[in-house]
């Protein structure tokens, strides 16, 4: 074993292995007992692929099933009877294939322009009537997207949809009874996100398919509800926070009434930033397969829906997502600290789980011996603001070749999550591990704000952004400074979009960190509120106060008004074609510090957007960053 400073440890886990055998995976399906996921490929330029079980490739190159709607998608595509339906990103239209075989037919028509286009995301299929109705976002008039509930024929011809159901800022989930006869869905309204407020709506289809007035069944502006879904005699599921976590409800049509299902101080729900999530899933007429966090950590559970008696299953797991099922067989994504994000199947009369798919297959290569390299995981609890105890979770630095100096403590590494209506993930990331094989500590801070803690959790955040997050992640490092385990002086903060705000508001509004690195974060708060997209344009409202009414209190906020007070090193990482976070945000901070004199670093990636998807653009921001914080804080020499 060496003895080298911390931080100048040379480790097996870099950025060209892990952008090379690293893959997106996501939105796991089954159909006829088949099993297919959604694979992200940063080494065919971000492109997204539907898989099946067996290794074939559904989606015919240059096809990428993506969506735009809400700018950060999900729910592209489904699988039914064996045909695919799926949203082509690069044209937004909506296209079917026979899995066995032939090619993608589009449903929907060419748009007026590449701007100018109709969206479509979170779809079902109407067996009844021959058609798909999902969410619609409407970009072909002028001024804001209107977002819909419709129905496109899947004989054709070409046609945007028939409207089924809008009115509403938002629509999300729209689900069809087992009989045809019923269609429910959630819709929200400005300011409200998805997990602060949500109405579930029920509507009777008449002969032509059309429904009739819809009633609230469920939620309103101070209740969020997530995935309803049908059981099999007709009656509703749906996960609601009106209790202060999100628990499993059940409603029946017959009388109206609503009931719990379960009752814990556990989340059953998640933040919809994305269409098609699902955390639990029918597994017969009366049995549940459901996820949940609870202490920040994940469980699967079998739900007796006729007893209430939940029995948590025993896997090596500790986060989950995308469940389904059919009858006993279940699939869902899932991870642990010492495995990464794996499409699994689960037989319930067995118990037998199997790994289909990782995220990554280096922790199988011998010659590098990855595993051994990889440091534990330790939830971690500290006192903040206010009396607060926040959250997160930290990573110590380990590599079996290197022992540090005696008497030395590592540099830190404290990282926000985005959203910031988020959570740090407890699946393994070899990003986190690439920074601790090399003796710098890792704390990946759940702030006020996060979800995985209930309501009132989430709520820290209301009319606090930057002030909050920001307090929580200080007040974590110093924990571990007062504890001995890091070095207070060396101790610097990353982050993307939200995250990379709270990155930029730390270094500007306190004298604690020695330097940060945002990926796409916000600087100027008004301009956030006044350019970026309709999804979050009036969340702000809620993390800061409505604009222009509070005008001078986003300037207070805006890292990017008061850069004269920042003097440690900061490095910048944006994307060209970011519609969330325009470039001129960035670039604005950026010049501001050249201005000044500041050490300062800037990444421009052409054909980026709202996060980076190709592989070399991966490479290259990790390894900035790590030679940026090496030169510029840590002074301990480049450790590639």
């Amino acid at each position: 074993m060496k003895t080298a400073p911390y931080g100048a440890w040379k480790s097996p886990i870099t950025s060209d292995l892990i952008v090379a055998q690293s893959i997106a995976l996501g939105d796991v399906r089954i159909d006829g007992g088949q099993v297919y996921w959604l694979e992200g490929r940063p080494q065919e330029q971000g492109r997204n692929v539907i898989v099946r079980a067996d290794g074939a490739e559904v989606t015919p190159k240059p096809f990428n099933a993506r969506t735009r709607v809400h700018e950060y998608g999900g729910g592209a595509w489904l699988v039914a009877d064996g045909s695919i339906v799926f949203s082509h990103v690069a044209d937004g239209r909506l296209y079917r294939q026979a899995v066995a075989a032939g090619a993608p037919v589009p449903l929907t028509p060419a748009p007026p322009d590449h701007e100018r286009n109709w969206r479509f995301a979170d779809g079902v299929i109407d067996r009844r009537r021959g058609r798909w109705i999902g969410v619609r976002e409407d970009h072909t008039g002028e001024g804001e997207a209107v977002n819909a509930i419709v129905a496109v024929d899947l004989a054709g011809p070409e046609d945007a949809g028939r409207l089924l159901a809008g009115g509403h800022d938002f629509v999300a989930s729209p689900r069809l009874s087992p009989d045809g006869r019923h269609l429910m869905w959630l819709a929200w309204d400005h300011p409200n996100m998805p997990w602060n407020g949500t109405t579930l709506y029920l509507a009777e289809l008449d002969t032509d398919g059309l429904p009739s007035a819809p009633r609230a069944i469920a939620g309103g502006a101070r209740e969020s509800i997530f995935q309803p879904e049908w059981r099999d005699d007709g009656k509703v599921l749906f996960v609601s926070d009106r209790s202060g976590w999100w628990n499993l409800h059940g409603y029946d049509l017959a009388s109206g009434a609503t009931a719990p299902l379960l009752e814990m101080e556990a989340e059953f729900g998640q933040p919809q930033w994305v269409f098609g999530m699902s955390t639990y899933a029918l597994a017969g007429s009366d049995r549940l397969v459901c996820s949940y966090t609870e202490q920040g950590l994940g469980r699967l559970a079998v739900l007796e829906l006729a007893t209430g008696r939940r029995a948590p299953l025993d896997l090596p797991f500790t986060e989950f997502a995308a469940v389904r099922a059919e009858g006993d067989r279940v699939a869902f994504l899932a991870g642990a600290p010492d495995r990464p994000t794996s499409v699994v199947t689960l037989d319930l009369a067995t118990g037998v789980h199997r790994v289909l798919k990782t995220s990554t297959d280096i922790l199988a290569r011998a010659d590098l011996r990855i595993a051994d390299h990889l440091t534990r995981v330790e939830p971690v609890a500290f006192p903040s603001g206010g009396g607060r105890t926040a959250h997160g979770l930290f990573y110590p630095p380990h590599n079996p070749d290197y022992a540090a100096p005696p008497g030395e403590k590592p540099p830190l590494l404290v990282k926000c999550h985005g959203g910031p209506t988020s959570s740090a993930s407890s699946t393994l990331s070899l990003r986190n591990q690439f920074w601790t094989s090399r003796g710098i500590a890792v704390l990946d801070v759940n702030y006020g704000g996060s979800t995985g803690f209930g309501r009132a959790y989430r709520e820290r955040l209301h009319g606090n952004w930057g002030v909050v997050d920001v307090e929580d992640c200080i007040n974590g490092a110093k924990h571990l400074a007062a504890q001995g385990r890091v070095d207070g002086a060396r101790a610097v903060i990353s982050g993307g979009s939200a995250g990379g705000y709270t990155v930029l508001a730390a270094l500007v509004f306190h004298d604690f960190f020695q330097g940060g690195a945002s990926h796409y974060g916000v600087s100027d708060i008004a301009a956030l509120a006044r350019d970026t997209h309709k999804f979050e344009s009036r969340y702000l409202d809620w993390l800061i106060g409505p604009y222009p009414q509070a005008e001078e209190l986003y300037r207070q906020r805006s890292p990017l008004h008061h850069a004269e007070r920042l003097s440690k090193p900061v490095i910048f990482f944006q994307g060209e074609e970011d519609r969330i976070v325009p470039p001129n945000q960035t670039e604005a901070m950026v010049e501001a510090l050249r201005r000044k004199g500041n050490p300062v670093g800037y990444l421009l990636f052409a054909g980026e957007q709202h996060g980076f998807r190709q592989a070399g653009n991966i490479q290259r921001s990790l390894d900035a960053e790590l030679y940026f914080f090496a030169i510029q804080v840590f002074r301990t020499g480049l450790t590639f």
